[in-house]
């Protein structure tokens, strides 16, 4: 079930940031000074081939596989987004809905229908 991180290190001035998370799913919300969301990151499989859905209203919508920096043998690096062309869309809306019954319902309803509006 997802739940929120207190206390999030805010990294802009422009954009309040929330945090949602659990052992499968990371739900990152950037706000505006309004109160309507900028954007989100629903970040899907932590842990083994993670990838993160990003939708903001500047750029859109950005599917990515997490290269986390793993090199056998050899130090590791920093965790990167890499490019992904194919987004389970319905293996991660049924997840975002069964694990994230305890957040707002607003923001649960617009991350819900931006993923119903998903064209990669």
């Amino acid at each position: 079930m997802l739940k929120e991180i207190e206390n999030v290190k805010q990294d802009t001035k422009n954009l309040f940031r929330r945090w949602f998370t659990d052992d499968y799913l990371d739900l990152i919300i950037w706000i505006e000074h309004s109160n309507k969301i900028f954007g989100f990151q629903l970040c899907y499989n932590k842990g083994n081939n993670e990838h993160s859905l990003t939708w903001d209203k500047k750029n859109g919508y950005r599917h990515n596989r997490v290269d986390d920096g793993e090199v056998s043998y050899r130090i590791k690096r920093t965790p990167i987004l890499v490019s992904d062309g194919y987004v389970p869309l319905k293996k991660i809306k049924r997840e975002f809905l069964k694990r994230g019954k305890k957040i707002d319902k607003e923001i649960l309803s617009f991350i819900l229908c931006k993923l119903e509006n998903c064209l990669l």
